[in-house]
């Protein structure tokens, strides 16, 4: 299992020049890596273990086995909320009296490495776009001023050709901000489509499953159904229909056990949770790139906040002559740079913008 998973740490790498945020991060990089490891996992149980095992009398076994797994299994919805083994075999296991409309039917689990393989992709795009469109801008910057430690000769020279960058194209990286805002955007709206994707998949079942999960074990005992045994159940019917010597069709229902389903519950009740919080954490990112956007008194504070070492008014008289592009490559060299070397880059510039400005005529 570890080879299996082994070369999936590489993603998880801390990156030396950063050009996102950490919630942009977790999506692209952890969600991936989680929803990945998870199609791993169940593609070996899958494909080393039986990932199911039917019984059935009269029949070759691994025949069986074969028709059930790739065409579908089902369960009695109203059997869930029997006694088990007084009432029902099995939770969802029970004679349907010939009423195949009240067959609830399973054909997602041969799906589900899959699907999440898929789910991990899309998870991944933003940060394709995003580092296509950045170009290793944010890299050329910083000229590796990220380290401090360095000649005061090499550092005045990077210092002077960062400056002079920042002066010849300053009001030009507008774009280059609302590119990253929109990837952050893309981000939300994938976790929300993915969200109604799995709830689809799951025959409606994944929105609240997580809350019945939670709700379980308060629930009185005699009124209880396992929310995980409902949507990913252990044991479930097959029926076979075969010619018998004299020609007619024979019917064989079959029990067959899934074992694969516990390890699927285990899997979806964590993505449940996972989807849940990204989901709210890139709604509060959005609004409050939003605020960002629309409140520019906010800019010099947040600018100050990345490094508390640079004053404020140097904050403010910088923001107050730059456009929103350009105070967001700004912030995001004060992530990346030296806070000793970064303090001296804010101070250089906005003496050069202020005496840009006064010799301009008015």
């Amino acid at each position: 299992m570890y080879r299996l998973l082994g070369s999936l740490k590489d993603y998880l790498k801390r990156q030396e020049i950063t050009t996102d945020n950490v919630i942009f991060r977790m999506h692209n990089i952890f969600t991936t890596v989680l929803l990945m490891t998870c199609s791993l996992v169940i593609t070996a149980t899958q494909y080393v273990g039986n990932p199911i095992q039917c019984i059935v009398n009269g029949l070759p076994t691994h025949v069986i086995n074969t028709y059930c797994w790739i065409s579908s299994t089902f369960t009695m919805p109203d059997a869930f909320k029997r006694q088990v083994g007084t009432e029902v075999a099995h939770p969802g296991v029970d004679n349907d009296y010939g009423n195949i409309e009240a067959h609830k039917y399973y054909t997602y689990y041969q799906w589900v490495c899959f699907v999440l393989f898929f789910q991990a992709l899309l998870c991944y795009l933003p940060k394709v776009i995003w580092d296509t469109v950045e170009g290793g801008l944010m890299n050329t910057l910083v000229m590796g001023l990220h380290i401090g430690i360095c000649s005061q000769e090499e550092k005045n020279k990077k210092k002077k050709v960062l400056i002079d960058y920042l002066m010849r194209y300053i009001r030009r990286h507008n774009m280059y901000a609302i590119r990253y805002w929109i990837c952050e955007a893309l981000c939300l709206v994938n976790i929300i489509v993915q969200l109604w994707y799995m709830n689809y998949f799951f025959d409606g079942e994944f929105f609240s499953y997580g809350l019945r999960v939670l709700n379980y074990s308060e629930t009185a005992q005699e009124d209880r159904v396992d929310p995980m045994v409902y949507v990913f159940p252990r044991v479930t019917k097959c029926t076979f229909h075969k010619y018998g010597a004299s020609g007619t069709i024979q019917v064989h229902d079959s029990l067959c056990i899934l074992p694969l389903n516990i390890v699927n519950e285990k899997t979806y009740i964590f993505i449940w949770f996972w989807f849940i919080i990204m989901a709210t954490l890139l709604t509060l990112l959005v609004v409050y790139r939003a605020f960002m956007i629309l409140m520019p008194k906010v800019r010099p504070r947040l600018l100050h906040a990345k490094n508390k070492m640079v004053p404020k008014e140097i904050c403010e008289a910088i923001s107050r002559k730059i456009d929103l592009g350009d105070w967001w490559v700004l912030y995001m060299l004060g992530t990346n740079m030296d806070p000793l070397i970064y303090r001296e880059v804010l101070s250089e510039l906005a003496k050069k913008i202020e005496t840009n400005a006064s010799n301009q005529p008015s």
